[in-house]
């Protein structure tokens, strides 16, 4: 038995014992462990669920693996309670303590979720429970029986006369209270929240939720709402009454840490906070998301302090802030075959190297891949540098008055790439826009061009290009000049997200229109086409989509999935996509049971041509799910599985074995484990092959031997989820 297949052997023997391991040895007498909490909504209402309630039930039981089990149990009751060694210390901090029965709790998450139901206007309801016990395992259910609800008949408004009142009745159709609703707590209390905040908006200062009054008579046969907006607060009596005035703007004071040296005519045109004008809740964060924008300040702070019954100051405040750093990044991957991948990346920033918030951006980045003890490798060096400067360049800071200001970036970048078969240059420049507009993300690029000039092409890999026209445009001298964009919507922008999100990404390319406009005035190159400063250009255009939902069960486990798929077609002056635009699958983030560019196009085994795996294709298709579990500390562990592949399109240059069918489809599974750190979270997947479509028919499914064997499994190092 190989070495790897014994480690496979007592990872499967290890999850056996775990699962088969009692939940409740640590128990004192008399003690039980709460395993489950359930909830059944009784009656004809379906409006409500059990989600609703079950969060004000208040002892949670443990969560669960999958169906039930949880390993973290075991563990901990693999410990002693009488011993206090570093064993069963070890034991207990890595495990899971068994939540302890409190008969108690269920009476007062009763009475719990009885309240909250008065709160959603399910009055007079009831919620019973019943406590089944099997051995030592207690499961409490609750029974809830919802109240009757009122509909709102009638509403009467009530509001201090003057300006104030003609503002509010301005507002009418956006009350969110009205006749037909149902009375509930709830939907009062996000009324009284949102009209505060519109009233702020407009300049009233001192106004808040509290001034709301709400009064429900349904004692007659018609429910009546009395809707009130007083001038004093619910906490104050009604001697504090006073009139309820706009504020305006008076001085405007900006600070900040003489360790950022900005300059100050920059700070005042991204401040939207102007002496005299009228106050504004609504600008003052625009104002502050505009300055925690320039990412140079550990703090913001905006203070308002009023003067007078109709005016108040304004003293922005920011902190210091680390200028200056380096950024490290590396992807690992190695597989049974003994082909090593290193891709390291370092990168040094200067986030105020004006003195106005301008971004310098300089990095190195390296692609190694050789076999050890053979001559076999490849190297790829690249040197990159962007400036971003915030503002949209050509236009105003006026014009954008929102809570982000777009920057404009310039990017140029060379790169040295090193194969068996040839050497490459490429060198890129690059001018667009990026910003963001609440949680829609863009980068666009009105202009981007590179220029790839190839050499050292060795004699055989030049026949095959000769021979092969399809080729031929992928690897020649050329211009890649034209339009490109990225376009990103999620719901939760954190680096590493803590709740359940989903997002889109979207990236489009279009290359060589504008320059084939002017074709008849071109020059012919040496082996037919047009050129622009002595190179052939590319014509194509490019598409790909991402889809992406993470559901977060509870703090420890997650279930994240990817649809992600793309297209590209050259057209005009070009027969293909360029070998660097052409799609491609594998890696540490992407059907990872392959190295990177290992699988595909179709059935095709790997190109003899290519010493190294360069797998390209026009267009891909690939679905991953990954089970995420919390083990202990820092770690976590995951599961996961993907299908998919690269394809080309059917033409006279292409085989049948590129093209898509549904028998190309390649399927992959795997283990990982992470070191999640908050601030950086670093990965090791082990992916395995289970459906290899280049295989001969009858030997395409991997059995478990298979995995362990020559090229059955790869792993992957890499920073952050891979998707």
């Amino acid at each position: 038995m190989t070495k790897r297949a014994s480690l496979l052997f007592v990872s499967l023997a290890a999850l056996l014992l775990a699962g088969s391991c009692s939940t409740t040895r640590v128990l004192s007498e008399g003690e039980y462990r709460l395993a489950s909490n359930k909830v059944q909504i009784q009656g004809r209402n379906k409006q409500l669920t059990p989600s609703d309630v079950s969060s004000y039930i208040k002892q949670p039981a443990n969560s669960s693996f999958i169906f039930g089990w949880n390993p973290m149990l075991c563990i901990y009751n693999w410990s002693d309670p009488s011993k206090n060694d570093w064993i069963n210390r070890s034991l207990r901090n890595v495990g899971t303590a068994p939540v302890v029965f409190n008969s108690f709790q269920v009476g007062s998450s009763c009475e719990n979720i009885r309240k909250h139901l008065d709160y959603l206007g399910y009055y007079n309801s009831e919620v019973t429970s019943k406590v089944d016990t099997v051995r030592r395992l207690v499961k409490v259910t609750y029974y809830v029986q919802p109240g009757e609800r009122c509909r709102i008949d009638s509403l009467v408004y009530k509001v201090p006369e003057g300006e104030f009142s003609k503002e509010f009745f301005e507002d009418l159709p956006n009350v969110g209270v009205k006749t037909g609703d149902w009375l509930s707590e709830k939907s009062l209390e996000a009324e009284s929240v949102r009209g505060a905040s519109h009233f702020r908006n407009l300049g009233y200062y001192d106004f808040s939720k509290y001034n709301y009054f709400f009064t429900a008579d349904t004692l007659d046969s018609r429910n009546i709402l009395t809707y009130e907006i007083r001038n004093y607060t619910r906490n104050e009596p009604e001697d504090n009454s006073a009139p309820l005035l706009k504020y305006h703007i008076g001085d405007v004071t900006i600070s900040h840490s003489s360790q950022v040296p900005f300059r100050e005519n920059v700070l005042r045109k991204i401040n939207l906070i102007k002496p005299g004008d009228i106050y504004s809740e609504r600008m003052v964060n625009n104002t502050y998301n505009r300055l925690s924008s320039l990412r140079l300040f550990n703090s913001v702070g905006i203070e308002m302090v009023p003067v007078d019954s109709s005016t108040v100051d304004c003293r922005i405040t920011m902190g210091e802030s680390k200028l200056k750093g380096i950024k490290l990044a590396l992807d690992m991957s190695t597989n049974s075959s003994g082909l090593l991948g290193v891709s390291p990346n370092v990168s040094f920033y200067n986030k105020n190297i004006f003195h106005g918030g301008e971004w310098l951006s300089v990095g190195f980045s390296g692609n190694f891949q050789w076999r050890p003890k053979t001559d076999l490798r490849s190297n790829e060096f690249g040197v990159s540098a962007s400036l971003s400067f915030p503002r949209f360049l050509g236009l105003p800071y006026s014009i954008f008055n929102g809570p982000n200001i777009p920057r404009t970036e310039i990017q140029a970048a060379f790169n040295y790439q090193n194969r068996p078969e040839f050497t490459r240059f490429i060198t890129n420049l690059s001018y667009g826009y990026i910003g963001q507009a609440k949680l829609f993300h863009y980068q666009v690029y009105p202009f981007r061009a590179a220029i790839i000039k190839a050499d050292n092409i060795n004699e055989d890999f030049f026949y095959t290009l000769f021979r092969n026209p399809y080729l031929w445009d992928s690897f020649t001298d050329h211009l890649d000049a034209g339009v490109s964009g990225q376009f990103y919507w999620t719901t939760d922008a954190a680096l590493i997200p803590k709740g359940s999100y989903r997002y889109i990404r979207l990236g489009l390319d279009l290359s060589g229109n504008i320059i084939s406009l002017f074709d008849r005035w071109l020059p012919e190159g040496e082996y037919g086409g047009k050129t622009i400063f002595g190179l052939n250009y590319s014509q194509y255009c490019r598409a790909d989509v991402q889809l992406g939902q993470t559901f977060r069960f509870s703090p420890g486990s997650a279930l994240a999935l990817r649809l992600s798929g793309g297209a590209g077609h050259a057209y005009g002056a070009s027969t293909s996509m360029p070998f660097e635009k052409q799609f491609y699958v594998g890696g540490a983030s992407s059907m990872r049971g392959w190295q990177v560019r290992a699988l595909g196009p179709g059935a095709e085994e790997m190109f003899t041509y290519f010493a190294i795996p360069s797998q390209t294709g026009e267009w891909k298709a690939e679905f991953d799910v990954e089970y995420r579990q919390k083990l202990f500390w820092k770690f976590e562990g995951a599961l996961f599985a993907e299908m998919g592949n690269i394809w080309e399109f059917p033409s006279e240059f292409n085989s049948e074995q590129t093209e898509f069918w549904p028998a190309t489809i390649a399927a992959d599974w795997g283990l990982g484990l992470r070191l999640n750190l908050d601030f950086i979270l670093l990965r090791l997947d082990w992916g395995i092959k289970m459906y290899e479509p280049s295989r001969a028919a009858g030997k395409r499914w991997l059995s478990p031997s298979d995995w362990v064997g020559r090229d059955g499994s790869t792993l992957h190092f890499g920073v952050g989820y891979p998707f």
